[in-house]
């Protein structure tokens, strides 16, 4: 895992190289953590996970461009030095795409990505002050300097 590329599928065949993260600049559980997300929100926009590869050494992400990101009202951006904040957000609309209909829950702070992976690889998960509830997808947001957790239940 020394390499992390990010491919958009542009359609017919074609995949466009657009975001790299080489180690040691990125931490092997963190190029690990945004590979098990759902959904990528990068440079204002939002991307779908439609692949995850593994090249030799090298980690690539196929992703589908979902248009512009729609932030919630609710939302507010974290500063990554005061630990990865982990958000819960309460999907309002099952089988809306991505965060499209949704509610701010609760948010904990983790000091380590494997702490990160423990939450990204759970089915369910208990929600502070919500109790147990079912993860119906994840996010890393990178223009809100989060991971994302959306919930039902």
């Amino acid at each position: 895992m020394n390499k992390l590329t990010y491919y958009i599928d542009r359609g017919l065949h074609t995949y466009e190289p657009f975001l790299e993260y080489t180690a040691p600049s990125i931490e092997k559980d963190e190029m690990l953590a945004r590979q098990l997300c759902t959904y990528h929100i990068l440079q204002g926009r939002q991307y779908e996970l439609l692949a995850n590869e593994l090249n030799g050494k090298e980690e690539e992400l196929t992703l589908r461009d979902l248009g512009e990101n729609q932030r919630q009202p609710d939302e507010r951006t974290y500063d990554p030095a005061h630990g990865i904040p982990i958000e819960f957000r309460k999907v309002l609309y099952p089988g809306s795409v991505g965060n499209a209909a949704n509610t701010y829950l609760n948010t904990i702070k983790v000091d380590r990505h494997w702490d990160v992976l423990r939450y990204l690889t759970k089915d369910a998960v208990e929600v502070p002050s919500f109790g147990k509830m079912s993860v119906t997808s994840t996010e890393i947001d990178e223009d809100r300097s989060c991971y994302v957790l959306y919930v039902k239940g």
